[in-house]
């Protein structure tokens, strides 16, 4: 594993040469860029009793979602982490879903949970964030149902549109919908909920919030792809995400559409263009400049090179933000690069925020 978590293979798929290339006209059809967007966030996930099953379980029994989706095998993977395989319709196959549970979770089968959504970024999975970061141990989350769901490698936390065609992958709805009434339903989840992601699950973070209001009480975002229509920076937005769902073998315009034929579809998924439905949320944003720092003083290029092309997004929907007079807590004066070591900091510096939100009422 490459500092940053990039696996060496992704490094070599995504290739550095033609990451810089312009956004052509008319058609955006960038060339195959590399994108090594580090990964990020995790995001949820439930045991389906107060006792959990051993590990490599079978089928399990418990209450569905509205649309027939279930949990069918649970996995212990120590005394408060559990893996859950979830059948989904919205994604027309299983998907895997971690969570930490409460240390009282059994103790107390009749309580309401408060919950933090941790969201993975590009290139990785739903065991990211307990893989990456001191998340078990932190004090701060012992009373606090943590879910890290499987996203995909590009999925970029939407469902999509498949050039009007709908139908799957619909990511959205496996996360919102599905999984957020499983987790009610078997896993004692409350209405406080949480969440943060790093990179494309900055994106996942701020973007949900900001499009189910009153869903969650306050978002995170470190690293995050926050403004897909940007035009400055070292690349604009489009580009971006379109160089990055080529170099995992995807169509570009299935996601969202061509951004000039379908704007307001864009729109509908950038938080840059969301802000306005962010106020009541406590927020945080988090970047570095890309240069090294104290953390990593020997970042890879590409870690450099990410967090440089962020930067501009991250700044662009904080200053959205203020113009609406949205309070927002910005971390983005020192030096730092796309590596997990920052976000496990920025995770750190942004719990007094998230726990906030979720302590606000009961679970």
């Amino acid at each position: 594993m490459a500092a940053g978590g990039l696996r060496l293979r992704t490094i070599r798929r995504l290739g550095w040469l033609g990451w810089w290339r312009p956004l052509p006209a008319p058609t955006p059809t960038p060339t195959l860029a590399g994108l090594g967007m580090v990964m990020v966030l995790l995001a949820v996930a439930a045991v389906v009793s107060s006792s959990a099953p051993p590990p490599g379980s079978g089928p399990v029994a418990g209450a569905r979602a509205d649309d027939g989706a279930r949990v069918v095998a649970v996995s212990a993977n120590g005394p408060r982490l559990r893996d859950l395989t979830v059948a989904s319709p919205a994604l027309g196959r299983t998907a895997m879903v971690r969570l930490l549970l409460p240390r009282r979770f059994a103790a107390e089968p009749a309580r309401r949970w408060p919950t933090l959504w941790l969201l993975h970024g590009c290139c990785d999975s739903y065991r990211s964030w307990t893989r990456s970061t001191d998340l078990q141990t932190l004090p701060a989350l012992a009373e606090v149902l943590v879910v890290m769901p499987e996203a995909g490698q590009v999925g970029f936390y939407s469902d999509w549109r498949n050039h009007g065609r709908l139908g799957p992958p619909r990511w959205e709805t496996f996360h919102l919908v599905e999984l957020r009434q499983l987790l009610e339903r078997n896993f004692h989840a409350g209405s406080r909920r949480a969440i943060a992601g790093l990179s494309m699950g900055g994106l996942g973070a701020m973007a949900y919030t900001a499009r189910h209001p009153g869903m969650f009480q306050a978002a995170a975002a470190y690293s995050g792809i926050l403004d897909t229509r940007c035009q400055g920076g070292p690349i604009p937005g489009p580009a971006f995400v379109f160089n990055l769902l080529r170099a995992f073998g995807q169509d570009p315009d299935a996601l969202w559409g061509d951004p000039r034929q379908q704007p307001a579809v864009w729109a509908a998924h950038n938080p840059t263009d969301l802000a306005a439905r962010l106020r009541g949320v406590e927020l945080f944003v988090s970047v570095g400049d890309g240069q090294p720092g104290p953390l990593v003083p020997h970042p890879t290029r590409q870690a450099r090179l990410l967090e440089q092309a962020l930067r501009p997004q991250t700044l662009a929907f904080a200053g959205r933000l203020r113009q609406l007079a949205i309070p927002v807590q910005v971390d983005a004066d020192g030096h730092g690069t796309h590596d997990w070591r920052y976000w496990q900091q920025e995770l750190h510096r942004s719990l007094p925020l998230l726990q906030h939100a979720l302590e606000r009422g009961s679970g």
